[in-house]
Formats: C-alpha cells, structure tokens, sequence
C-alpha cells in the first residue's frame, strides 16, 4: 500500500511508539534522532534495520563488523538509512550447554524486534550455526522483507603439509589423540593450525547447509552462501545486499511469499545432493511451520533418491573455498535443474528458471561438483529411520557412516545423559567392543536442550585398537561437522517416555539403514511392563531452560515453541 507520498515505504513513521497520539510519537523521534545527528534529508528515507549478531564469544563472526560497514554503505548508496541493532549472538563452542537450547530464543527476539522498531526492510547478518535459522524464523513470522547475509566460511589451514578444516578435522585429530597415533605437543599445533581465520566451518558442516539452503529457497543473494569470510567477494555480497534491502523496502517481497512449498522442495533436494548436516532438517521443519507450510520428515524421505553431487567434507574431500571456486549454489542448482521446481521466486524477484538460464553447468575438469549422471554417490545421503525405538522418526548421516555398520544387531550399552557419558564412556569395566550399540538418552529438546552429544567418542582402549567407527544412537544431534554411524533425534525423546527411556543394558537394538528401521528387540509386554516404572523427568527450575522445556515441540516437529507456531 502506498502512502500519501506514493511511497510503499513508511520510514520513520512506522510503528508509532504509543503515547495515544501519534503526531507526538513522530515529533519526539525526530527530535531525539536530532541528537544523534540526523536531518531531515537523512529520515526521508526508507529505514533499513541491520541486525548484528557480532560477539567476542561468536568466534566465528570475527569478521562481522566489516560486513555491518558494507551493507551500510549499500544501504546509503541505495537512497536507504541504515540503522543497526545487536541481537543475541549463538557461537557453537563458548556456549552451555548448547547453542540450539537458544535458538529459539533468538528467533523470538529477532521477531520482537523485527517487529516492534520502525523499519522498511531488514538486513539479517548470521551465519553461525543456530543465527542464521533462528533469524529465518524470525523473518518468517514478522513477515517484513529481509535479506540474510552470512559471515561467510573459514579458510583452510595447514599442518606438516596437510590441509586442515574445521571442525571434522577437529574430531578426526582429536579421535587420533584418544587413540594414541599423535602426541599432546603435535596436538598443540595442530590446534593453532585448524581455525586460521575468521568464518564459520569450511566443511560442509551446519553453518554451511544452512547458508546454501537459505541461497536455495531465495532469502539470500544468488551466489552470497560459500563467499570466503574477509574475502572482497564477501564483502561485496553484502554491499549488494545493502542495496537489495533498500528495493525490497520500495518493491516488498516478503518471506512468506518466498517460503512456498515448492522452495521448501527445492531446499531439500539440495541438502541430499550437498550431504549436508542432519541439524539442517530440524531448521527446515521449524522454518516450514513458521511459514505455515506442511513438511514432515516423510518428505524428507520423499527425497532420498536425490543423489550426492557434492564433494565436501564430512562426507567428501573438499572445503567451502573450493565449493566457492567451483562456482558455489548456482552450479549446484544447475546440475539439479531437471529435479528442481523452477518457478520459484526469491527476494530478486526473479525465478529459479531466470536465474539459471545463463549459468554454466558444472565443468568437467573439477571434481567438487558433479552432474546427475556422474554422482558422488547414487542416492540415500541423509536417511529418514522410524521402528520400535523412535516411531516418530530417526536420522542417520549415511554418507558420512561406515557401510558395514547401515545394517547392525549389537547389545546396548546406556548412558543416562551427556555428562554420565562424559564420565563413564573410557571405562574399562563396561567392556564395550565394536559390536555394542552405545545408547545416550535425557538429551533431547526437553531433556538437555539437544545438544550435539550424538556422535559419542569412541572408547580410548578401543580407539587405541583401531577401532573407528561404532553404532550409536540417541536423542540428542550432532555437529553437521562430524562423522560416523550416529542415530540422531529419536522421537519421542527419552524425557518425555519415549521407548529410548527404556532401554536397558544388554537389550539388542537393530539398525537396517536398507530397510529405513531402528529397532529395540523386546517384547511389548516388557516394554509396557518397564514404561510402568519410569520416573518422570524433573524439569528445570526457572528462567528460559524451563520455558524452553514447557514449550519446546518434539524434533520430528523441529523443536520449535508451541505458541510460536502459527496454527491454522
């Protein structure tokens, strides 16, 4: 709707501070912006917010402040006023006891302040694992037209001639620590060699599946997900973003325009072909419902034969710069052309169709993106798991396990909560072999906040026999930077009586990845007798943990707030 001005935008005058009189509301604006500096000429433009999630404990977004300077200067070559706001920042390390227990609730401020400042358009900068999908979700609800902006990967580092990358290298040295292969000293060095610059992982982690599927659905810059951290490339991203926000402040596309059911297609068909992070399903479940679309994870199912094009650890050889080099999402989307809905529109107003019909496919010479005739692996990269242990659903990274494990009948061995596997996994009196299932449960949305503690470390004296890989299974998830045979978010969770609650020691437990099956072998009747006996898990005393426990959905539902939820 246009204002008096023929204007679409409302600038200064959006969003009256109430006092029961709006003239004033705008008259004490201006005279308080009048301090800060600014004029008339400065406010008779459109308002375009920069939300900031820079932080000394956000590693990752070292480089952040650079971005904030380029979108403002986009912003202002674009006619806009920029105005920049900090939000809670969610680093994935400095944090307990997991970043996701808060990412809800940054994208409940990320939406009260979408919502509640005056502001034509918005400029979302994230990138760290739990910002950039809580600000989606943010965006999704408020419905304002935004733009996301990732601070972008990390380069490669370099120890003793091998290139490094964090953090699947992380694990993989420090597995070899554990195992005895390599000393403290050499790990000390290996240490100052993994995180060489500012960026998030440059694996094809969770930050970086997040940032491709973000690219994929259209709320970002086509070509803006894999741009190094601190390279020119990057910092251009942004001042075009500046420059975007300003159009979209004059031409409004808003989120849930962009969010449709076929750009949530679309997303998915990238995740299986990138082998991207298991956490990225429950972003997309959580992000689906903001946008009142129905996915499920049968859909994600629906999509398993998509097979795996790109050659990026954890699943793969190769790092986000090579993937940027290689020509990043839009030849990924190439390649994919036949499987894609075409018609989509994202925030540049064009569609997928437009947007790919001058791109080049993917060149023969690389070997980081391949077509749909040449793939890395035919089909199945990320596979969807229900049966008697999680009849709402399991997830299993398959490309990143051991095949000989997809198919697996073992005894369980239980573990009560991440800290009492903390404690007890290196315990030689447990007497686990690689034959053994390791079982951890209460670490779900209601038990722990669902922390990355799925991918278990392997016992020290069997990782000293060379054991590298073992069955595991649990509620909780794991880094979209690691690897192994690792059953995740089964659901119900353990908190809340799901049949993981009752496993015991012993029990045998059968993964068949083939058959899409994780099972407990016991009776029903057993499994009623047990159920009668369990106690019910105590809640958190106070402050957002308990809110957090109130509310959260179950992770087939994407572990979102219920009353956050639109309900139709």
């Amino acid at each position: 709707m246009k204002n008096k001005n023929n204007q679409t935008w409302k600038g200064l005058e959006g969003k009256a501070t109430s006092y029961a009189d709006v003239g004033l509301s705008l008259y004490l604006r201006k005279a308080f912006l009048a301090s800060a500096g600014y004029d008339s000429i400065d406010l008779d433009r459109p308002l375009i917010a920069i939300l900031d999630t820079t932080s000394d404990y956000t590693t990752c977004h070292r480089d952040m402040p650079s971005l904030v300077q380029a979108v403002k200067r986009g912003v202002l070559e674009a006619g806009g006023l920029p105005f920049v706001s900090p939000t809670l920042s969610l680093g994935e390390i400095l944090i307990s006891p997991t970043s996701m227990l808060y990412r809800n609730l940054l994208a409940m401020e990320t939406e009260e302040v979408l919502s509640c400042y005056p502001m034509d358009a918005a400029v979302l900068l994230g990138g760290c694992d739990k910002t950039l999908p809580a600000q989606l979700m943010a965006a999704a609800s408020a419905n304002l037209p935004s733009i996301s902006v990732v601070t972008g990967p990390m380069r490669t580092g370099s120890w003793r001639g091998q290139r490094l990358g964090a953090c699947t290298d992380c694990r993989n040295y420090w597995n070899k620590y554990r195992g005895g292969e390599i000393n403290q000293e050499e790990l000390g060095e290996i240490q100052n060699a993994l995180c060489p610059s500012g960026g998030t992982c440059m694996v094809m982690g969770t930050a970086s599946t997040m940032a491709c599927l973000a690219e994929t659905l259209g709320l970002m810059l086509p070509g803006s997900a894999t741009a190094p951290s601190g390279s020119g490339d990057r910092l251009r991203i942004a001042v075009t973003s500046g420059r975007q926000a300003v159009k979209l402040a004059r031409e409004p596309i808003r989120p849930r325009d962009i969010l449709t059911r076929s750009a949530f297609n679309n997303a998915i068909t990238v995740l299986m072909a990138l082998g991207g992070s298991t956490n990225a399903i429950i972003h997309l479940l959580a992000l689906a419902r903001r946008a009142q679309v129905n996915l499920t994870l049968e859909d994600f199912d629906a999509f398993s034969s998509v097979p795996l094009l790109v050659n990026c650890k954890p699943t793969g050889a190769y790092w986000l710069e090579d993937l940027h080099e290689a020509g990043g999402v839009p030849v990924l989307l190439k390649a994919l052309e036949s499987l894609l809905d075409l018609d989509t529109r994202g925030l540049t107003g064009k569609t997928m169709k437009e947007l790919l019909e001058n791109q080049s496919p993917p060149e023969n010479w690389q070997n980081i993106i391949q077509t749909l005739r040449s793939p890395f692996v035919s089909a199945g990269s990320l596979v969807i798991l229900k049966g008697s242990l999680a009849p709402q659903g399991a997830v299993i990274k398959a490309a990143a396990a051991t095949p000989k494990l997809l198919n697996h009948r073992g005894p369980a061995v239980v573990f009560e909560s991440p800290k009492d596997a903390a404690q007890r996994i290196d315990d030689p009196s447990l007497k686990i072999t690689s034959n053994h299932v390791l079982v951890l449960r209460n670490a779900g949305p209601v038990g722990c906040g669902m922390p990355e503690a799925g991918s278990l470390p392997i016992p020290s004296y069997l990782a000293q026999k060379g054991v590298k890989d073992i069955v595991r299974v649990s509620d909780a998830r794991m880094s979209g930077t690691a690897f192994g045979t690792v059953v995740l978010h089964c659901s119900p969770e353990s908190a809340t009586g799901g049949p993981l609650a009752l496993v015991k020691n012993g029990d045998l437990i059968e993964l068949n990845v083939s058959e899409q099956r994780i099972d407990l072998l016991v009776e029903k009747t057993e499994m009623e007798r047990r159920k009668g006996l369990l106690i019910k898990h105590q809640l958190p005393k106070r402050g957002w943990r308990r809110l957090h426990a109130q509310h959260v959905l179950p992770a087939h539902l994407g572990a979102d707030l219920d009353f956050l939820v639109p309900t139709r």
